[in-house]
């Protein structure tokens, strides 16, 4: 009986170990298809704060594009990055990543780097989405358009903050202020 218990032990601790492992991605293995179509690698961000926004063109809160590229401006020199991933998920993205990409400089002269139109939810979201809900919970999932997912420098979840949240909000800025 304990010859039992001692092999099942040791056959779990390996199938726990590799659970954990998959689990464990590195945020800084991922990569995402940028709106210009060329490979952003995370890891070229290693070490930076990251702020990572579902967008969508026809939503309430697509003017928080502005607070978003104020961040940008104030905080990119001291190491932030906010990544604007546009998203369909919620039916209000337009059709192309190039009419993404003209409405957001024509509207917002938005600088800072945005994806590809990207799924954000479900079974077909990017592995970024997917990798946030595995290592941070369901607070992760984006429950509407201009969700937010803050990246610390140790490419771990820091905190999500939900659509109704702006982003030059005290409560986002002395986050990123505090983790700069």
């Amino acid at each position: 009986m304990r010859l039992i218990i001692i092999s099942f032990t040791i056959i779990m601790f390996f199938f726990k170990s590799s659970a954990i492992s998959n689990d464990q991605k590195s945020f800084y293995n991922l990569e995402i298809e940028s709106i210009n179509g060329q490979n952003i690698k995370l890891s070229d961000y290693q070490n930076k704060v990251i702020l990572i926004v579902n967008t969508a063109s026809y939503c309430g809160f697509t003017k928080q594009y502005e607070d978003l590229q104020d961040l940008w401006d104030k905080y990119k020199s001291k190491g932030l990055i906010v990544l604007g991933v546009p998203s369909d998920s919620f039916n209000q993205e337009k059709k192309t990543n190039s009419e993404v990409k003209k409405f957001c400089e024509v509207n917002f002269e938005i600088n800072f780097p945005l994806t590809a139109i990207t799924e954000v939810k479900g079974s077909d979201a990017h592995e970024i989405f997917k990798w946030a809900e595995n290592n941070f919970g369901k607070s992760a999932v984006p429950k509407w358009n201009f969700h937010k997912i803050l990246i610390n420098k140790q490419g771990n979840v820091e905190d999500t903050y939900a659509s109704f949240t702006k982003p030059t909000s005290n409560k986002i800025i002395n986050k990123i202020e505090e983790i700069l």
